[in-house]
């Protein structure tokens, strides 16, 4: 059996490098896949990330081959020193997303390459004498960041390497846009629609007064690029005034937004939530969510 090699991404690993993309996104959010142009295109720059990435000096892209296929990928970005830099990422190293092949009956050597690749990350980053080094998870398709669940083979490589995971837990909910409540008509409520942060925004109005908002993003897949998602959406942010939570507002404006949703073709939306944040997570699976998975952020490599 031929042993894995490790060198820079070729143009031409295009094609297998997107599968084995599209295999780790689809464990994680159902029906997500995202095209080729998608993946060549964020190895250049994440037009989405507009704050961090103009900070990034340096982008890498390597994989591991074997037999003539790609069992694993990685994505590292260099982050400039100087002061227009924030802080927390000023002369810092990031494996943006490593991606490798479960070990299989038909491929028993994943485990090795997975780690000859990490052994090769971290010599880039090395080289590159940053002050820090850390990793994540984030694929270039919806709902995809940090280190999911279920990605035990890479959160193995990522600890065998000595990263820890320093950061916090989110966890990532859905539901079909079906299963969310119907919009109700009460006295004295009105609704207002504009365009929010995150999506379009609807706000909540009690006898003339602000008592909440829902924003939804209908297009966090970026459709121009993607080609299974367009029936996804994200809960961008869903903000109830203090004195006025335990009413059923948030409910109300899941309601409203879920009507929106339906006369736009979405059939699923996604929603994130802080691990311990009990009361958020209670009151979105209360009203049709389900949790879907958890992602681990922030890795440091901090090696015994």
């Amino acid at each position: 059996m031929s042993a894995p090699q490790v060198r820079p991404f070729l143009r031409d690993d295009r094609d297998q490098l997107t599968e084995l993309i599209n295999a780790h996104a689809a464990a994680v959010v159902p029906g997500v896949s995202v095209s080729v142009n998608t993946v060549l295109g964020a190895l250049e720059r994440e037009p989405g990330e507009f704050i961090t990435d103009p900070w990034v000096r340096d982008r890498v892209t390597l994989v591991a081959e074997q037999r003539h296929s790609v069992v694993a990928a990685a994505h590292l970005l260099r982050y400039r020193a100087d002061a227009g830099v924030g802080a927390p990422y000023r002369d810092t190293g990031e494996i943006r997303w490593f991606v490798c092949s479960p070990r299989a009956s038909f491929r028993p050597d994943t485990e090795r390459a997975g780690d000859l690749l990490m052994q090769a990350c971290l010599a880039c980053l090395a080289r590159w004498r940053v002050r820090a080094r850390y990793a994540d998870g984030a694929l270039p398709a919806p709902g995809v960041y940090g280190l999911p669940r279920p990605w035990p083979h890479v959160r193995s490589v990522y600890e065998r390497a000595g990263f820890r995971h320093t950061g916090r837990t989110e966890v990532l909910l859905i539901a079909r846009v079906a299963d969310l409540p119907r919009p109700d008509s009460a006295p004295g409520v009105g609704y207002e629609r504009t365009l929010g942060e995150c999506g379009t925004r609807w706000t909540a109005y009690a006898d003339g007064h602000a008592v909440g908002f829902v924003e939804v993003d209908t297009a966090p897949a970026r459709p121009e690029r993607h080609v299974r998602a367009g029936g996804l959406a994200d809960i961008g942010n869903l903000c109830v005034e203090p004195s006025r939570r335990g009413e059923g507002w948030e409910r109300r404006l899941l309601a409203r937004a879920a009507d929106w949703l339906r006369l736009c073709g979405a059939d699923r939306v996604l929603a994130y939530e802080e691990a311990e944040d009990r009361t958020a997570i209670d009151l979105l699976t209360a009203a049709g969510f389900r949790e879907l998975t958890r992602m681990d952020r922030g890795w440091e490599h901090r090696p015994a």
